[in-house]
């Protein structure tokens, strides 16, 4: 009783879905339009050739991936370049459901990865994720598991990121300080001495004219000395009285 009620209602789901004003009901009624075929047929004709294409076909994890990333990631970049804030959010809580989802998938890929409808399911899930509709899949995990963890969590988890980014940069700013001290010190080692200062040799003809010079200095100095001898011999001679003669006694 109960998966038929699930059913059911996914079938009332799907209708509204078919009904409502979006892309992919635009692209469906165009093609209805140039085939006459209806809305419903086309989709289910859509949904079971994607399924049976990530069952058997040639690489359905990246066709899986491609339908996760490409649309929603199109039309997030759109909802940015909207002047309104509901898109904007809407695109926001699927990413971080697809965060959830992809950090879940990386620990249980190895176990999830031999199920062979995993890339049907998983493809399903993120259209489901993504559907434009009220209650989407990210809506509805965001409400119903994410939020309230976050919720409970919150604090923890602030102080948490408030001490890690603490001691992260007080371990930058020491290895900034050591990388300089280092630099530093290996500047210290690596820069050369002052070259120590030679004296000049004096060239020859500088000692050469040394010599010539103190050479004039001393014969000027024998002619000064000679002359200053001849006048004081002159000066004797000039100014010592002849001796007088003896009387002559006989």
């Amino acid at each position: 009783m109960g998966l038929l009620t699930f059913l059911s209602s996914l079938k009332e789901r799907a209708e509204n879905f078919l009904n409502e004003k979006n892309v992919v009901t635009d692209f469906l009624g165009k093609l209805e339009e140039k085939t006459g075929i209806k809305k419903k047929i086309l989709a289910a004709g859509a949904v079971s050739a994607t399924g049976l294409y990530l069952v058997y076909g040639y690489g359905a994890s990246l066709v899986c991936n491609l339908i996760g990333f490409v649309y929603p990631a199109y039309f997030s970049v759109k909802a940015i370049e909207s002047p309104s804030k509901e898109d904007d959010t809407k695109w926001l809580t699927y990413w971080v459901v697809y965060g959830v989802f992809s950090l879940g998938e990386f620990f249980s890929d190895i176990f999830l990865y031999w199920f062979p409808f995993y890339y049907a399911f998983k493809c399903l899930f993120l259209l489901w994720c993504m559907a434009p509709m009220s209650w989407n899949g990210s809506r509805v995990i965001y409400d119903r598991l994410v939020r309230p963890i976050f919720l409970r969590h919150e604090a923890t988890v602030d102080n948490m990121v408030s001490d890690l980014s603490g001691k992260a940069m007080n371990a930058v700013e020491n290895l900034t300080r050591e990388v300089l001290s280092t630099l530093m010190k290996n500047k210290a080692l690596v820069t050369p001495a002052a070259p120590p200062e030679t004296k000049s040799l004096p060239s020859p003809s500088g000692e050469c004219s040394t010599r010539g010079i103190n050479a004039l200095q001393s014969s000027e100095a024998r002619q000064v000395r000679e002359s200053s001898t001849g006048e004081r011999r002159c000066h004797q001679l000039t100014c010592t009285p002849a001796p007088r003669p003896q009387p002559f006694l006989g």
